[in-house]
């Protein structure tokens, strides 16, 4: 008996460990990663709802991102981040001002153009099947990362089964190691696929800008 205990322990154990890098969750990401990634750029409209159920909070905040390639302009209800890959400008209208800094892609909490490719920089995943969300039927799939100083102990991202395109993310925050009840949910309300953008669109021109404060950081 106790050698049958045992081994049932033995297999659930080993079955967790396969788990954290689930083949039927990379299956669904590699599918969505590859419609991405056939796109010369995309411009959506997401909506952001930062939430903490213990403390009754639910903030929305309405953006919209245009990318091109690893260039990214994102656009929010008081500030413009523009990134054309090695610069990042960061504009503030009520300020009026713009701080310049070099844009480090591995230092990047999360570069908001490449979010189909956030699996593959240090995260384990996990299928936890089919839901419905918004009317939408998704795989949905958990992310856990491998860094223990990791900001978020989870991100959950569901992506539709009709055209392995991303309905929406959910990063779930931490402190001192343990969730702290914050979660930051993404949804993609709007999506335009194949958008003709200039390069330039990607840079902070001050020359626009009549009365604009330049600060540079780098």
């Amino acid at each position: 008996m106790k050698k049958s205990v045992f081994a049932l322990l033995l297999t659930f154990v080993v079955s967790l460990a396969f788990a954290q890098y689930d083949p039927d969750a990379l299956k669904v990401l590699e599918a969505m990663s590859k419609k991405y990634k056939d796109l010369d750029s995309f411009e959506a409209n997401i909506t952001h709802n930062f939430i903490n159920k213990s403390g009754g909070i639910n903030d929305k905040l309405n953006l919209k991102i245009t990318t091109k390639g690893s260039k990214f302009r994102l656009v929010l209800d008081d500030q413009e981040i523009i990134n054309n890959g090695t610069t990042v400008w960061t504009y503030l209208p009520s300020a009026k001002e713009v701080n310049i800094d070099n844009f480090d892609s591995s230092s990047a909490e999360l570069n908001p153009s490449e979010i189909f490719d956030l699996y593959k920089k240090g995260y384990q995943y996990l299928y936890l099947g089919e839901k419905t969300e918004d009317g939408i039927v998704c795989s949905e799939i958990d992310l856990k990362p491998e860094k223990k100083d990791d900001r978020f102990w989870k991100i959950k991202m569901m992506i539709s089964k009709k055209d392995n395109m991303i309905h929406s993310w959910t990063m779930y925050e931490k402190s001192n190691g343990s969730p702290n009840g914050n979660e930051n949910k993404y949804t993609i309300t709007k999506f335009n696929p194949g958008v003709k953008v200039d390069d330039a669109f990607f840079t902070f021109d001050p020359k626009k800008y009549p009365g604009v404060e330049v600060i540079d950081l780098r």
